[in-house]
């Protein structure tokens, strides 16, 4: 299957180090347990301050993270003064989310095209002036409350596997919805790699933040790519490719409110017979279109959800000629139609259809010792190659 996902990027790098004392009072904060998520993400109704709402512990009893719901961005602003008051530095980085199509070849094993697009959240870091935890806020409810959260778990094992010893502030502006197949979660794992490593000196290579990235997850290997792969095993063997399509292709992203079950398994007799190399070469030699894009998790997905599949139809239909291929990104339940950043009138039309998730986006490359940016401002030119070309280098 070919899958698509959104990546990170930096807006800045600060090159000083300076730490400063942090106030010790912070912001006056209260627990709001409504979600901040309606259609085309905007907020509704009055958000109450934040509040630290949870910490965990290791074996020794040392608390090491510290998770906070700031819905009004109150810590976050906090953090901000706090580093201009006291040369604090803080490094933002955009964290995308992927597109992805995935061709199953035998079970658990998977050949997936990802390629990173502008759609992301944004990750605020700065180094805590304490050696002894981490603190995270976010701007939704809902977040792993220990070290099971994937941002904490990249710096654990950062620190892990090069024996520092940072600390950080973390503020996550989550805009990527979660249950829709975008790799939101481990783009914010690689994105916290990235960020560790700038702020130690970059003790490790990208490759070895790439290797040490498969321990957090299957996906989150590819966000250390260039921006479009080849994925194969259980996702995370990277090969770097050529973007196969154009930068500046638009995109609409799609997701109704049903998240898919990511457990459900995937039967052989719903595998596709197409060799998924030969699906890229042709994407890459005559374009995009609606038979090349195969999604083997869309059969699982549509039995799941036959709403999913009404929908997609439903957008077909209604976009002829507008959409060069609308297919599922990887395990769903985002549809993304490729050709226009426009969805199909009846979303706005129709109230079954009032609490989806639309986004416009565009595809994302990188350059080698850059994070992404969500201005994409260089566009790497697209290459044509062969399946030949393709196999021979690949894993």
């Amino acid at each position: 299957m070919a899958s698509a996902h959104c990546l990170s990027s930096h807006y800045g790098l600060p090159r000083h180090s300076g730490q400063g004392r942090l106030p010790r009072n912070g912001p006056s904060l209260s627990l709001l347990r409504q979600g901040p998520f309606s259609h085309h993400w905007n907020q509704t109704g009055r958000r109450t301050a934040c509040r630290r709402i949870f910490a965990s512990e290791n074996a020794s009893g040392r608390k090491q993270v510290e998770i906070v719901y700031d819905p009004e961005d109150k810590m976050n602003r906090w953090v901000d003064e706090a580093g201009r008051n006291t040369g604090l530095s803080r490094l933002t980085l955009f964290s995308p989310c992927k597109d992805n199509r995935k061709k199953r070849r035998w079970y658990h094993d998977l050949a997936s095209l990802f390629h990173v697009i502008s759609l992301g959240d944004t990750l605020k870091f700065s180094l805590s002036p304490t050696k002894r935890k981490d603190h995270l806020s976010t701007n939704v409810p809902g977040v792993p409350i220990d070290e099971r959260n994937l941002i904490i778990k990249a710096l654990n094992l950062y620190r892990k596997k090069t024996g520092s010893d940072n600390f950080f502030w973390i503020h996550l502006d989550k805009k990527v919805p979660t249950g829709a197949g975008l790799g939101g979660g481990s783009s914010n794992a690689a994105t916290a790699l990235w960020a560790a490593n700038q702020f130690s000196g970059c003790l490790a290579t990208e490759q070895e933040l790439q290797e040490w990235s498969g321990e957090i997850g299957s996906d989150v290997p590819f966000f250390f790519s260039h921006g479009a792969a080849y994925c194969t095993g259980r996702g995370e063997v990277v090969g770097d490719i050529p973007s196969p399509l154009p930068l500046d292709l638009p995109m609409v992203l799609i997701k109704p409110k049903e998240a898919c079950p990511t457990a459900e398994r995937l039967r052989l007799e719903q595998t596709s017979r197409v060799d998924p190399s030969s699906l890229l070469a042709r994407i890459s030699t005559q374009g995009i279109s609606q038979d090349a894009c195969v999604n083997d998790l869309e059969a699982p997905a549509f039995e799941v959800l036959p709403s999913l599949k009404r929908l997609k139809q439903r957008i077909l239909a209604a976009g002829r000629g507008e959409y060069d291929a609308v297919f599922m990104s990887g395990s769903g339940s985002t549809l993304v139609g490729i050709g226009s950043p426009d969805p199909p009138q009846f979303i706005y039309d129709d109230e079954d259809y009032k609490d989806v998730f639309i986004a416009e986006a565009r595809f994302l490359t990188r350059a080698s010792g850059d994070w992404y940016s969500s201005t994409a401002a260089v566009a790497a030119p697209t290459s044509s190659y062969g399946k030949e070309d393709l196999l021979g280098g690949l894993p």
